[in-house]
């Protein structure tokens, strides 16, 4: 199952106009001919600029999932794609579904969990553990290979090694009421590359205007 978040983005007709508009007031002698033809918007630097942001975005998660060690499949998993309608574009990330978990956190039982989101601010996590109906703790044997390839391997008290089975189940019992706390690595750096969103974009928009014109020549 795969979790995807999509970033529509909608270039308004009035902005378009704005930079156009401004363009042509510093570059008088070069619309003779222009205001007659029929005008088409490029979109290669936008579009160049999208996939680098998505590419960004995805480095930048992968490198923090390994700096917690919790990279593997999760870290595999995380991809991002760029679709260009006559409307928009779309960004589009992808990543196994539990990243949402390993991400935002879950709250336990006993313990609420928050994370801090891409704006930087701490808010408490949406998923849960329940107390009643559903799932009060995570399923013992989801944990097996886990213990295994972690090497846990605990005595009792009387010196023996506990069943496999047995350390799972307090295993699972301890996320339970703990929950897991959320590591924020693909919020943050979706936060970072947000911040100049904006300005980088309208960057893009701007050169595609001009190459637009220019073409038009």
């Amino acid at each position: 199952m795969t979790f995807r978040l999509v970033i529509f983005l909608l270039i308004q007709e009035e902005q378009v106009t704005s930079e156009m508009e401004d363009w042509k007031i510093n570059n008088t002698d070069r619309m003779e001919g222009v205001e007659n033809n029929i005008w088409f918007m490029k979109t290669d630097n936008i579009e160049r600029y999208l996939e680098s942001f998505g590419k960004q975005v995805v480095n930048r998660s992968k490198g923090n999932l390994q700096k917690a060690g919790k990279g593997g499949k999760l870290e595999e998993s995380i991809k991002f794609e760029v679709i260009t309608t006559p409307d928009g574009f779309t960004v589009q990330f992808f990543m196994s579904s539990y990243g949402q978990f390993v991400d935002k956190g879950v709250s336990g039982t006993q313990t609420k969990r928050t994370f801090k989101d891409y704006k930087g601010k701490v808010i408490k996590t949406p998923y849960s553990y329940k107390n009643s109906k559903g799932h009060s703790q995570p399923p013992s044997k989801a944990l097996d290979k886990w213990v295994v390839r972690k090497g846990i391997a605990p005595r009792d008290a009387s010196g023996k090694f506990m069943k496999r089975k047995t350390i799972t189940f307090l295993i699972a019992r301890s996320i339970g009421r703990n929950g897991i706390q959320g590591i924020s690595f693909f919020q943050k750096p979706l936060g970072l590359g947000l911040k100049q969103f904006g300005k980088d974009l309208l960057g893009s928009v701007k050169e595609d205007i001009i190459n637009s014109i220019t073409t038009i020549k």
